[in-house]
């Protein structure tokens, strides 16, 4: 039973991460129609900047509690900031060119961003662990556990929802749905589609640097995080379906519980078993699980 505990909420926490990454990847591609590389370079971002913050609060002796505030507020910086720069400074002037010219591009500036973050934070890793240990430890069963982990799958889940209910029941969202569905048209009846494509793009980046920012604490905040992140984001969407929220959710959750079953029942498979769920679902269906209908023209 304890190891059951153990591989359930360690799947849960590891889905958790993954979910708040792989949801601002789908949804840009969803919209956009960018596989956006440098997805993995905001993340980075995103927790560089909170680990700076958290460390510069604690340093000055400031109220501990509200330090916790410091790694929403760092993500929503990057996001807005680096997410709408990029977009209105660089991929606005691609449009309308073949998806593999957008992903030349975002593997570009994922490249960049990669030395940028060098260049700013320097190589030496970077600990933001104060906020990790704030909420203090539960136990479940004979396990002990973090509060903090155990807030991450709710933040998850609110994100999760909130995209949803964004979606399906505002205005914006529903603008952002006839885009996904046939930009073409949504062009033609007066939508206005940049305006949408910038305010998407931050919103996938604020949620790509929130992923890492909550991560910060958690981990050694070192270069090249991204790159590990980029790689298992893609492996989420490519199962769950390209452009698919609940696509997204479902393969963060059956990527993180086999996962999580690997490391404790059999932990020399664990790197490979990711992949191996991946391939086994786009071996039955390409698309993978929730791919949405494309639109044929004839």
């Amino acid at each position: 039973m304890t190891t059951t505990i153990a591989i359930v909420l360690d799947g849960l926490l590891y889905a958790a991460w993954l979910f708040l990454v792989a949801v601002g990847l789908t949804l840009v591609y969803g919209v956009m129609r960018i596989l956006n590389v440098a997805h993995g370079s905001l993340y980075a971002l995103g927790a560089y900047v909170a680990a700076w913050a958290v460390q510069l609060w604690f340093a000055n002796r400031l109220p501990a509690a509200a330090g916790l505030l410091l790694l929403p507020l760092a993500a929503l910086l990057v996001g807005v900031v680096a997410g709408t720069a990029i977009e209105r400074g660089v991929l606005r002037f691609t449009y309308g060119r073949h998806e593999l010219v957008l992903l030349l591009v975002t593997y570009a500036l994922f490249l960049i961003l990669e030395d940028l973050v060098k260049l700013v934070f320097g190589v030496d890793p970077c600990f933001a662990y104060q906020p990790y240990g704030l909420l203090g430890v539960v136990r479940i069963g004979r396990l002990p556990y973090s509060l903090y982990d155990l807030v991450l799958i709710g933040l998850a889940v609110v994100v999760g929802l909130s995209v949803w209910l964004w979606l399906e029941k505002t205005r914006s969202g529903r603008l952002l749905l006839a885009v996904i569905h046939d930009r073409e048209m949504a062009m033609a009846m007066g939508i206005d589609v940049g305006r949408l494509f910038t305010v998407t793009f931050a919103a996938g980046a604020t949620l790509a640097a929130l992923g890492g920012a909550l991560a910060a604490p958690r981990i050694s905040v070192v270069p090249g995080i991204g790159v590990e992140v980029i790689v298992l984001a893609f492996a989420v969407v490519a199962t769950g379906g390209l452009g698919s929220v609940p696509g997204a959710m479902i393969g963060s959750l059956v990527v993180g519980l086999v996962r999580a079953v690997a490391v404790h029942l059999l932990p020399q498979v664990e790197l490979f078993v990711i992949y191996a769920v991946m391939a086994a679902v786009l071996a039955v269906r390409p698309q993978g699980l929730f791919a949405r209908a494309e639109v044929r023209r004839i």
